[in-house]
């Protein structure tokens, strides 16, 4: 009966651990890959400040040069690439993002929020297929069919990368 109980309190220890951790997305990015920001090829810019990047993703900046729509697309929860984005770029919890996006979207600030993608692959296609599109994705995936940008001057895996 003892092992038991020390058994059964191993793993609600061990549960509670795992819980703790899923709920620290700052925690969780530390741990994860670079990700990089993609964009179609023909969208005029290959370097962003992280400042613009930041306002592109908070929907404060909604075209590319003046006539270009963005289409944000972005990871489902609980994907590392999420995590990282909403620790770096956003700082903010998933309850907090969804809230934002909500408010957003009810003060008519944007006509649409963020567009959900379900694999890196999925990303991949879409920001390929859609001018002005902008997305995330981990940085080891094969990019051929779209502009890795540098943010600050710094492209993915390079030292000073803020995004991972």
């Amino acid at each position: 009966m003892r092992k038991a109980t020390l058994r059964g309190a191993s793993v609600v220890a061990a549960a509670a651990l795992a819980i703790t951790a899923a709920a620290m997305p700052g925690e969780a990015a530390e741990l994860a890959a670079p990700v990089a920001i993609v964009v179609h090829p023909d969208t005029p810019v290959s370097d962003l400040s992280f400042t613009e990047l930041r306002r592109i993703f908070l929907g404060e900046q909604q075209f590319w040069d003046g006539s270009t729509r963005i289409t944000l697309l972005v990871r489902p929860p609980r994907s590392s690439e999420r995590a990282v984005i909403l620790d770096r770029v956003y700082e903010m919890n998933e309850g907090q993002f969804r809230q934002y996006w909500i408010a957003k979207l009810f003060r008519a600030e944007v006509s649409s929020g963020p567009k959900l993608v379900y694999s890196n692959e999925a990303a991949l296609e879409l920001v390929a297929a859609i001018p002005g599109a902008i997305s995330f994705l981990d940085a080891s995936v094969p990019t051929r069919s779209v502009k890795v940008l540098r943010i600050d001057g710094v492209a993915p895996g390079e030292r000073g990368y803020k995004l991972q």
